[in-house]
């Protein structure tokens, strides 16, 4: 039986948007090592400059397609606030994000919903914000199952190897789809494995399944088929990447917390009306081609902070999303017990979202 791939890795139909005026241009031509520094050549700030922002930071990010590798590569965060001491420091899943954040290695990073709920929750309980939503997670988070494995549903994989980042949302989305067929994680054998480690284990055939996202998922697309995918359980367990601060960090820093938002904004402003221009930059930080990150954006929702702003994430329901996670996350045993309500809403950071959608 033939497994259907999800659309966002086939062609990807692009409409003639005109380019930002206010982004810098980015050479579709040039390429670097994904851990290299932003292109300053390209650093012209989209947004007013505040000379006056003297903060240090350090920056937990994921190599993942969405604007916060926009914002990296064209340097906006150095040319914005120029006086400001800014370092970026790669993390491969949400758990090492939160990691990062328990041994104060971080002060403002990337980490999908299901970390952070984690994160925030008992035992680790850790004093943070919730800033930004990088993505809505639907199709670029999936379950691939080897080609060499006669496996077509879920519960075809009862009994074989099935990988996943422990608390990630990948994992929180398999969890999910595990309980909706009735299943536990018991009744296969669940590993936990980052993605860099996943594509080794998948190659030695010491996996026969695995759910994860771009640029992993992609590779093990090579010799495997998707059955699964966030957007097959977001029902019951919307996922998205989240960006995370300190508390302390975000009430002693607001106007970089502004103007952080402001650039942010303005990359999913790039990705969404002029997704070649934002494919050209992100495939500098991934190290792949343009076409393959325009194929990845079909896997994702970027929202403006107007729409970020909307009761339907941190001016209503965001919260009662982390909530909803917590429920889970406990009777899996992730962790121990969920906070009170207005713990989780006292965890959402709206000032910032609200000043740039005002603007």
């Amino acid at each position: 039986m033939t497994k259907a791939r999800p659309r966002f890795f086939g062609a990807v139909a692009l409409a003639g948007a005109a380019a930002l005026t206010l982004s810098a241009c980015v050479d579709s031509g040039r390429n670097s090592n994904p851990d290299s520094e932003q292109d300053e050549s390209a650093s012209e700030c989209p947004v007013e400059v505040n000379e006056d922002i003297t903060t240090t930071v350090r920056l937990a990010y994921q190599p993942i397609p969405n604007g916060d590798l926009v914002v990296r590569d064209l340097g906006w965060l150095e040319a914005c606030m120029p006086n400001a001491d800014i370092t970026w420091n790669q993390y491969s899943s949400g758990g090492d994000v939160v990691q990062a954040f328990g041994s104060d290695s971080a002060d403002l990073g990337l980490a999908g919903s299901s970390p952070t709920t984690k994160s925030l929750s008992p035992p680790i309980s850790d004093d943070l914000q919730v800033i930004w939503i990088h993505d809505v997670i639907g199709e670029a988070e999936s379950l691939v199952v080897q080609d060499s494995v006669d496996a077509t549903s879920l519960p075809e994989l009862e009994g074989m190897r099935v990988a996943v980042p422990f608390a990630s949302t990948a994992h929180y989305s398999l969890l999910a789809a595990l309980d909706r067929e009735g299943m536990t994680p018991s009744d296969i054998g669940l590993t936990n494995l980052s993605p860099d480690a996943m594509l080794a284990a998948w190659e030695r055939e010491e996996i026969d399944a695995a759910w994860v996202w771009a640029p992993t998922l992609p590779e093990l697309l090579d010799t495997g088929e998707i059955i699964l995918s966030a957007a097959d359980t977001a029902d019951v367990a919307p996922t998205y990447d989240l960006a995370v601060a300190t508390t302390p960090f975000v009430e002693e820093n607001p106007e970089f917390m502004q103007v952080w938002t402001a650039v942010q904004n303005e990359a999913v402003t790039m990705i969404n009306e002029d997704p070649e221009t934002a494919a050209a930059s992100i495939a500098v930080q991934l190290g792949i081609e343009p076409e393959q990150v325009l194929d990845q954006f079909d896997g994702y929702t970027y929202l403006s902070a107007s729409e970020l702003a909307g009761e339907d994430y941190f001016g209503g329901t965001l919260a009662q999303d982390l909530i909803n996670t917590a429920d889970f996350l406990v009777t899996q045993q992730e962790i121990d017990e969920v906070n009170p309500a207005e713990d989780y809403e006292n965890a959402i950071y709206t000032d910032a979202i609200d000043a740039v959608a005002g603007q």
